[in-house]
């Protein structure tokens, strides 16, 4: 095993046999973690976007709409769970918005899907990440100069712990994932017991004057910025293959234990922040907290034990809720790349039997936006939400396609029955009908609803950035077409047809580079004449002497093989060699040229730097040419 080999085992863990896969599947509280810890995280931060946005009103009346419009997102959760629950049971192979999408809308339509959700992942490791580093920031204001290299690290870790497999990154997020539930439970329950025993405190508001913003759209900018609590609910639709069998049904269980979960949080949070009148403040003011950062001071004390655990928990939990898009970035870009939207390379699963590449782009991607944002949550947050709610809508309308569908042919089928006099059972017929049109109507609330939370999102953050999605969406669809119409026009042009009968003889000459005559070169020689019955040997001069004493020594070792030599003016060895095969080329296009050469092995890697390689500056150089071959012999030094 090689030094690069041995350093691969030891990060990443020995490789994992295909037959082995499905003990790599996950149970419920394990998926859990795996996929739900992006949309838990969400409570660090999404009544903190919201008050980001309410206090800019300057009026009690605006603030005090925190609580409500809280509500209004726990009624959509759940309306857009009901929906992903029919599409698990109805998709289990996995793919979510994009398989729906495209089965049901069409193959235009699954690529706006897959290009909004690959978007939305990518900001999901930025915004996860940056907001991690908010929290320990709030704990370690010294930290604050060294945002962006935190984040970086911890995406890097991140991904590090997804490349060695998804069980045992499951193992390993678990624990952040249920202890920041416990810690938010136990800080709910504090604020509750605070709310009865002490009156609530007003917040410290900025005055009216300051910004005069309409009512109706206050409230809309409110209610879109709480949106970013919905991102990740589409993550288990996604992954239900990495699920232990039943994998629908656990995955079912695992995303109502999710919404419950993020549904007491999200509210609980919005009801103490509100209670213990906290606004929110700005990364680059001095002595900067997160709300939750404030909440947890108010509810345990500055400086506790409690308080320090609290944030911990956050940090941990928003930096490891980039886990989910690592989960199923990888996942969807496999499904793109077999349908040919993307490079296939990313359909290959590695040794640790995950999505090698499509975690490491996934990775520099989001590493990327972290460096150009300054890991700064609030300027990312704006261009977060949008791509999902683009799925969300895609998936509910495919669906509502999906059951009309099979309400068409149950009528079809009737229909048959009758005509043939089979006499049709009509009483489980009407039963079946009336359960698709209950999930009919599902699917067209569902629609509608994010339809409309999808437009306002955009219009209302469209100062904000929300353009830059539209941009990238439709640059990815670009993208996509050039991958397809690649693989296509390959696909055409490769493809045998009647041709095989065709096949004929070609002719061959086969060309062996001889730096000098010594012992490494004769096993070149013995593969050379073996190959073609036409070979020759080239041997390249910077010195007409020195070319003489190769002469010679070729005619004493008595090779049967023709030498020639060619001069180098300008003391190249690879543009004389070129220009011999070029010329060979012209007089015959169709004839296969092999180029062989000698390459020496040292002992010791550090006996490499001592000698030359011309092998891989050959191969450089005639690489674009057709029906050459370069063959590297390699002989190994003592």
């Amino acid at each position: 095993m090689g030094f690069l080999s041995a350093l691969k085992r030891t990060v990443i863990g020995r490789p994992i046999a295909s037959k082995h896969a499905h003990l790599e599947r996950l149970a419920i509280p394990v998926g859990l973690a795996v996929f739900a810890s992006d949309a838990l995280s969400s409570v660090a931060y999404a009544t903190e976007e919201v008050m980001h946005v309410l206090v800019r009103g300057g009026t009690m009346a605006a603030y005090y709409k925190t609580l409500p419009i809280s509500l209004v997102l726990i009624l959509l959760m759940v309306t857009v769970a009901i929906s992903y629950s029919q599409t698990i049971y109805a998709y289990p192979n996995g793919g979510g918005t994009y398989s729906v999408s495209s089965d049901n809308l069409g193959r235009n339509w699954g690529k706006v899907a897959g290009a909004s959700l690959l978007l939305d992942y990518t900001l999901t490791v930025s915004v996860s990440v940056s907001s991690g580093t908010a929290a320990i920031v709030s704990m370690f204001p010294q930290t604050q100069p060294f945002m962006v290299p935190i984040a970086l690290g911890a995406i890097a870790l991140i991904c590090l712990g997804n490349l060695r497999g998804v069980k045992e990154s499951g193992i390993l997020f678990s624990l952040p994932t249920y202890g920041f539930v416990v810690t938010m439970i136990v800080l709910i329950i504090f604020a509750l017991t605070k709310a009865v025993t002490t009156p609530a405190t007003p917040p410290n508001l900025p005055d009216d004057h300051l910004l005069q913003i309409p009512a109706w759209l206050l409230i809309l900018k409110g209610f879109a910025a709480s949106c970013t609590a919905l991102t990740g609910i589409e993550a288990v639709s996604n992954g239900v293959p990495a699920f232990k069998a039943p994998s629908p049904r656990n995955a079912v269980r695992t995303l109502w234990l999710m919404i419950v979960l993020l549904g007491v949080m999200f509210l609980g949070v919005s009801f103490a922040a509100v209670q213990f009148g906290i606004t929110p403040m700005d990364s680059s003011q001095e002595g900067y907290r997160t709300v939750l950062a404030q909440i947890a001071a108010k509810s345990f004390g500055d400086g506790s034990v409690m308080y320090y655990a609290t944030l911990i928990a956050t940090a941990a939990i928003l930096f490891l809720a980039a886990n989910t898009a690592f989960a199923d970035f990888p996942r969807l870009a496999s499904l793109m790349a077999r349908d040919g939207f993307l490079p296939r390379q990313l359909m290959s699963q590695g040794d640790r039997l995950v999505f090698q590449n499509g975690i490491i782009i996934l990775a520099v991607v989001a590493g990327g936006l972290v460096v150009a944002y300054n890991a700064d949550t609030h300027s990312l947050v704006p261009l977060y939400a949008v791509g999902v709610f683009i799925g969300f809508t895609l998936s509910q309308a495919g669906m509502f396609i999906r059951f009309r569908r099979q309400k068409a042919l149950l009528a079809h089928r009737l229909h048959v029955e009758d005509a043939r006099g089979m006499s049709p059972d009509y009483p489980a017929a009407k039963a079946e009908r009336g359960r698709l049109n209950r999930k009919m109507a599902i699917n067209l609330f569902g629609g509608v609803v994010t339809f409309i939370v999808c437009w306002i999102l955009l219009i209302t953050k469209w100062e904000q950035g929300s353009w830059l999605v539209v941009i990238v969406v439709l640059g990815l669809m670009m993208l996509f077409y050039g991958i397809r119409r690649h693989y296509d026009y390959l696909a055409q042009s490769l493809s045998v047809g009647n041709q095989a009968s065709d096949l004929k003889a070609i002719k061959s000459l086969t060309l062996l580079l001889v730096p000098r005559v010594h012992k490494g070169i004769l096993h070149a020689i013995q593969y050379a004449q073996s190959s073609a019955p036409d070979c020759r040997a080239l041997h390249v001069t910077l010195d007409a002497e020195k070319a003489k004493s190769v002469r010679n020594d070729w005619i004493t070792f008595g090779a049967d093989m023709p030498l020639v030599i060619l001069e180098s003016p300008y003391r190249s060895l690879i543009e004389p060699v070129i220009e011999y095969i070029d010329e060979l080329r012209a007089k015959e296009p169709d004839m296969f040229i092999t180029v062989i050469v000698p390459q020496a092995v040292p002992k010791h890697w550090w006996q490499g730097l001592l000698h030359g390689n011309a092998a891989t500056a050959m191969k450089w150089a005639l690489g674009s040419r057709k029906n050459v071959v370069i063959t590297s012999i390699r002989y190994f030094l003592p």
